[in-house]
């Protein structure tokens, strides 16, 4: 069962630096489509997965962008590793629509909050609406993908716990 489970992190990883590169336009371009693979994470692998998965696809999808807000990064992958495991958390109890909607208001109005404080209220208004589209792509996304993989995924978990 570990073994099977790292290897899912290891490909949802993967397919974050994938999610990287498709960037949406913003002021800041570290606004991407990394955070599906770390939904998909939280709901298959569980909330740990899922924080785990955000916090280095975030990383590499600011690195591939370059490294715009620098150390302040680190922050940002903490955020969206809280972000993925309360959607996890949430999913995973059959509260489905508030685990998309808690998702997508916490990481476009409240996890850029700190910068308001760090950068001004200027910085805050030009990321909002980028990081609104972004969320809304990311929850489509994992929300279509979710069941089909979990579908897929269902039967080599039954087959690998039976061994």
């Amino acid at each position: 069962m570990k073994s099977m489970k790292m290897a899912m992190a290891g490909m949802l990883v993967a397919l974050t630096a994938v999610g990287a590169v498709i960037k949406i336009p913003a002021i800041i371009g570290s606004v991407a489509l990394e955070a599906f693979p770390a939904l998909l994470a939280a709901v298959l692998l569980g909330g740990t997965g899922g924080a785990i998965v955000a916090s280095i696809g975030h990383l590499i999808s600011a690195m591939v962008g370059g490294m715009p807000l620098g150390p302040l990064h680190f922050l940002i992958a903490g955020e969206m590793a809280l972000l993925s495991f309360v959607f996890g958390f949430l999913y995973l109890r059959g509260k489905r629509w508030q685990a998309g909607v808690l998702f997508v208001f916490g990481n476009a109005f409240a996890a850029p909050m700190p910068f308001i404080f760090l950068m001004g209220k200027a910085f805050y208004m030009a990321i909002v609406p980028s990081l609104f589209i972004g969320s809304i792509l990311n929850i489509v996304i994992a929300y279509t993908l979710i069941p089909k993989l979990s579908r897929l995924i269902e039967p080599l978990t039954k087959a690998e716990a039976e061994q």
